[in-house]
């Protein structure tokens, strides 16, 4: 199952739940169910928005949109990190609400409308699960479902707390436990999409550890000029310009496909952009190579 079918089917299962959540709560005068639907309405919107950018990301790319429109992706991702953030402070003001004023609930519905709620999150996830490896928009999905599979938990400990007990005030503490969950999942999503918004080093690669492999290839000299970033999920791209022995720049193109071989090989990263120079080059004078790459991603100069 693809990315885009994750999403439409965990989107389809969130709108059921959300629904019958909802009319649930009312029904049972259970607020932990309302704002259980709420939460569920924020993630059918975040979902939806996750959906709309896979299917943005598989746009080809334009004269204006060079790269196309991967960076969507991430855009999503960063939004969602947000939306969570927010949810889980209304989370603490209602926990705070309702430790001012417990409310009456009818416990043996709302437990019914958790269970039911926990098994279709269940589901949700486990179809996202499959996806989040490099995705970042998926990952996004993915906490969000996590988020309300922990808040139907929440809400089936604090039911059956109630009705075997009548500890009203056990539902605000659990309020608080999710919404710190779901911050700690906000951050982490809103730091590693700001880290690719801002170029910054792939997760996983560290750049002095990719100048010694460029090094270790037969008839470099130096490089200089070293980037590598992520363009979206998966996808890792490096530039740098790299000087040549002298005796060796007739081998120019085969040492560079060398060193695209050796990136993918060694650090996934498949977009390759280089620029090579001569020790002997006089200032000004530049030899510009690329070789084809196989994913297509390549810009010839």
């Amino acid at each position: 199952m693809n990315n885009k079918q994750s999403l439409t089917f965990a989107l389809l299962i969130i709108v059921i739940i959300f629904l019958v959540e909802l009319v649930g709560g009312f029904i049972s005068n259970s607020l932990a169910l309302l704002s259980d639907a709420g939460h569920m309405l924020t993630d059918t919107m975040a979902l939806a928005l996750a959906l709309a950018a896979t299917i943005f990301a598989a746009r080809p790319a334009s004269k204006q949109k060079t790269y196309g429109f991967y960076r969507l992706e991430i855009l999503s991702a960063l939004g969602n990190g947000v939306l969570l953030a927010l949810i889980s402070l209304y989370i603490f003001y209602q926990a705070y609400e309702r430790f001012l004023h417990p409310a009456s609930v009818q416990s043996t519905i709302m437990l019914a409308v958790a269970v039911i709620g926990l098994l279709a999150n269940v589901a949700a996830a486990l179809i996202l699960s499959k996806s989040t490896g490099e995705n970042l928009n998926v990952r996004g999905a993915f906490l969000h479902v996590v988020s309300d599979l922990a808040s139907s938990v929440g809400v089936i400990i604090g039911g059956l707390l109630i009705y075997l007990f009548g500890w009203n005030f056990i539902d605000p503490v659990l309020g608080i436990m999710i919404g710190l969950l779901i911050l700690r999942g906000a951050l982490l999503l809103v730091s590693d999409s700001v880290n690719i918004l801002l170029e910054g080093t792939p997760k996983g690669v560290n750049t002095l550890d990719v100048a010694k492999s460029i090094m270790s290839v037969a008839g470099v000299t130096a490089l200089h000029d070293l980037h590598v970033w992520t363009i979206s999920s998966g996808i890792n791209a490096i530039s740098a310009h790299i000087v040549i022995r002298d005796d060796a720049a007739g081998r120019a193109a085969a040492i560079l496909k060398e060193i695209c071989v050796l990136m993918d090989a060694k650090y996934k990263i498949k977009h390759c952009t280089f620029q090579t120079e001569c020790d002997s080059c006089p200032a000004g004078l530049i030899c510009q190579v690329e070789p084809a790459e196989k994913d297509g991603h390549g810009h010839h100069h």
